[in-house]
């Protein structure tokens, strides 16, 4: 599936294998993990949560469109939600082209636009309280 939203760990190599195809000549992987620190404060965890049908049909129109802006070949987007720790994979954008600029680009713009458009919400876990952040429309 290109694009999904899931409660299981996300398997990098098979997103990576999804994208390869003999006509790529690039592949750009956008692999996103939880960081143990924002702001100088230390983060236990994070939370995510998402509408899920809303979100997959916002992520397929993020590929729909960088497919016009961009003569990529194939994409993918899988995001987690629920309670991550410090070091899981939250998200993986991958995209191959047949030349690595287009690659690049795409996967920037899905990555620039899933923040603005998709709805997902983070929720940043602390040592001394959380924070809803990152919300989406």
């Amino acid at each position: 599936m290109a694009v999904l939203i899931s409660k299981d760990t996300l398997d990098t190599q098979k997103i990576i294998s999804m994208v390869q195809d003999p006509l790529a000549g690039g592949t750009d992987i956008f692999i996103g993990t939880v960081r143990s620190e924002t702001d100088y404060k230390k983060v236990t965890s994070l939370f995510f949560e998402a509408y899920a049908p809303m979100a997959e049909r916002e992520m397929q129109k993020l590929i729909n469109q960088a497919s016009i802006n961009w003569p990529i070949i194939k994409a993918v987007i899988h995001h987690r939600v629920g309670h991550l720790k410090v070091g899981d994979v939250a998200v993986v954008i991958a995209v191959s082209a047949a030349h690595r600029k287009a690659a690049f680009e795409a996967c920037r713009y899905i990555l620039d636009a899933l923040k603005e458009t998709v709805p997902i919400w983070k929720k940043e876990i602390f040592e001394d309280g959380q924070v809803w952040v990152s919300a989406h429309p």
